[in-house]
């Protein structure tokens, strides 16, 4: 097997850690300073490692081999506010260290050899839109989109680009006769492999997210003064819709659906004014298409039901999603097979997350693996992972690369 030296590997993360620290997290945002010194330590890590390397026009950082041919590795080094400091991270530096262990055992040396690219790819996280980076490598980001998109100080992605002197940078592009395969890791972000004493996740699909905002309009009046029988609330109308809606998602959804309702709010908003708007954020998450579409129907269908109840006008608002995304079945038993030969217990499972591996997969072949979370904790400066399952997780990636090369 190639050599992965775990002890640089772990210092590798730490000091990627290093940029935006935030407690035991990380602060970094798409385009913040910090996300832009990260991006240039990865771009020299990945010189380092023998690649070419350079920033394109959105901020995606590319590593490409000198081999005609090349497994591109990657995921993302931008954080959420405040989160964890292995999210994204953890598949950049397992690239780098793959890089820097396929250079030194001479594996891709020679005429029609296949190597290791290495991606980090900008704004995963969705601060100006979610999965920027990897949809502009894939070309799947139109101008209007650009145009249109801006974090939550109104700072546009277009503006953001241009400070920082990347958009006369040549762009990136996924190439589906160089690149053979995409392999991502990441931690699970959730508590399943840690409670069952696995070690890898071989990912199977990714879900895919609709998301809807619901609107209640009334009419403000006393509190104190005002029958309840002459009431339009506003208020009382998004709550009943809620348990309705939660109603049907328990009645509907599959055993893996999962679903959120993620902001209630009111206007006034005071102890004493009967509401006379009221605003609520719902999604939802599943695998399957049709379920996904089954889900929405039944949505309007509650909304609809609502409408006019107690004079209050009840509207859904579709505000947007992410389709699913079904993964290669021949690079999850490449995984599932590394696993065995690094003994490293494995199981199948989907990802409940999106990822930028569900961009990619609609362009070449892609696979995910997951390592454990400890406590299930994501998102959040608590997030980790015990340094023995990054290393593992390294090795078990490594192999995997190996027996790609080795059957090219």
């Amino acid at each position: 097997m190639m050599a992965i030296d775990g002890a640089r590997l772990i210092e590798d993360l730490r000091e990627l850690a290093g940029f935006g620290s935030f407690g035991t997290g990380v602060d970094r945002p798409a385009f913040s300073d910090a996300d832009m010194a990260a991006r240039r330590w990865v771009c020299d890590r990945l010189a380092d490692a023998g690649l070419d390397a350079a920033i394109d026009n959105v901020g995606n950082v590319l590593g490409r081999t000198d081999a005609h041919q090349a497994v591109l590795i990657g995921s993302h080094t931008d954080s959420v506010p405040k989160g964890g400091w292995l999210d994204g991270a953890l598949g950049v530096v397992y690239g780098i260290e793959i890089a820097r262990a396929v250079r030194a055992a001479g594996i891709a040396d020679g005429a029609g050899a296949t190597g290791v690219d290495v991606i980090s790819f900008q704004e995963e996280e969705g601060a100006f839109l979610p999965l920027m980076g990897s949809r502009a490598f894939c070309g799947e980001v139109s101008g209007a989109e650009f145009d249109a998109a801006s974090n939550a100080d109104g700072h546009g992605l277009r503006q953001a680009i241009a400070d920082w002197g990347l958009d006369g940078n040549p762009p990136a592009r996924v190439d589906a006769k160089r690149h053979t395969a995409y392999l991502e890791a990441h931690i699970e972000q959730g508590p399943r492999l840690e409670a069952a004493g696995l070690k890898i996740g071989v990912v199977t699909g990714l879900v895919g997210i609709r998301r809807f905002r619901i609107a209640c309009a009334g009419q403000a009046d006393h509190a104190g003064t005002t029958p309840m029988d002459m009431r339009r609330d506003a208020g009382a109308a998004l709550v009943r819709l809620a348990t309705a809606l939660l109603d049907m998602f328990e009645a509907e959804a599959a055993p893996e659906t999962v679903w959120n309702i993620g902001q209630v709010t009111f206007r006034p908003g005071a102890f004493n004014v009967v509401p006379e708007a009221a605003e609520l954020l719902v999604e939802f998450r599943d695998t399957s298409p049709d379920r996904l579409v089954r889900l929405g129907d039944s949505l309007a269908a509650v909304v609809a039901a609502a409408d006019g109840a107690s004079n209050v006008a009840v509207t859904a608002v579709d505000a947007g999603g992410i389709a699913p995304a079904q993964l290669d079945q021949r690079l999850q038993a490449a995984i599932t097979a590394a696993a065995a030969d690094c003994g490293a217990p494995s199981v199948a499972l989907q990802s409940g997350a999106g990822h930028d591996a569900m961009v990619l997969s609609k362009h070449v072949p892609a696979a995910m693996m997951f390592i454990p979370s400890i406590g299930g904790r994501s998102h959040h400066v608590a997030e980790n992972t015990s340094d023995e399952d990054i290393v593992l997780g390294c090795r078990v990636l490594a192999r995997t690369v190996e027996s790609l090369i080795a059957a090219s």
